[in-house]
């Protein structure tokens, strides 16, 4: 009866150890449940509706363990993380190194984390509703493409609505914003 009693506690905490073994890789599998995904001909922006693909610059996305949000651009998807429901969200944001990339199609195999890119605002360049955001993961990067097409480099915490709209970044620039008529 003895040998009876110690098993199961023996048992217990086998179970135990397993369920706390388990636990310990849980923050990597989420984690890598959390990776950007690529881009595809199909995707709709989750601000506008638009076709992603029919902009050029870099895009956005918000990877949750709900789902992925596609946006068309940078400053959509900026937008709208600024909107404060959206803030408390377990997601990472992702945007395009354009540092590695062409401006017409950028490469999925260079989505970087949002919160660490520098961004340019204020730029020549073409791209969806908004303002143009250029994003790079290296600063000298950036500070390049702002000394070509105009504009100033900003951080991410940076970034607030008065950035993303068009007119006052125009104005706060002095430069010429382009964004495409149909949006």
């Amino acid at each position: 009866m003895n040998a009876l009693y110690i098993r199961p506690p023996r048992l217990l905490l086998a179970a135990a150890l397993l369920f706390g073994l388990a636990a310990c890789n849980e923050p990597e599998q989420n984690a890598k449940g959390l990776d950007p995904v690529a881009f595809h001909a199909s995707d709709e922006c989750h601000v506008c509706g638009m076709a992603i693909s029919d902009f050029p610059g870099p895009k956005g996305q918000a990877v949750g363990k709900g789902g992925v949000k596609k946006f068309c651009s940078t400053a959509e998807l900026l937008g709208w993380w600024l909107q404060p429901e959206n803030r408390v969200l377990d997601v990472k944001l992702y945007v395009h190194d354009m540092g590695r990339s062409t401006w017409e199609q950028p490469d999925d195999h260079y989505l970087i984390d949002a919160t660490s890119a520098y961004y340019v605002a204020g730029t020549h360049l073409k791209g969806a509703m908004g303002a143009v955001l250029a994003t790079f993961a290296k600063e000298e990067d950036a500070k390049r493409l702002a000394a070509e097409q105009g504009g100033r480099v900003l951080r991410f915490d940076e970034i607030d609505q008065a950035v993303l709209q068009p007119a006052t970044a125009m104005h706060d620039m002095g430069g010429h914003q382009q964004a495409h008529a149909g949006h």
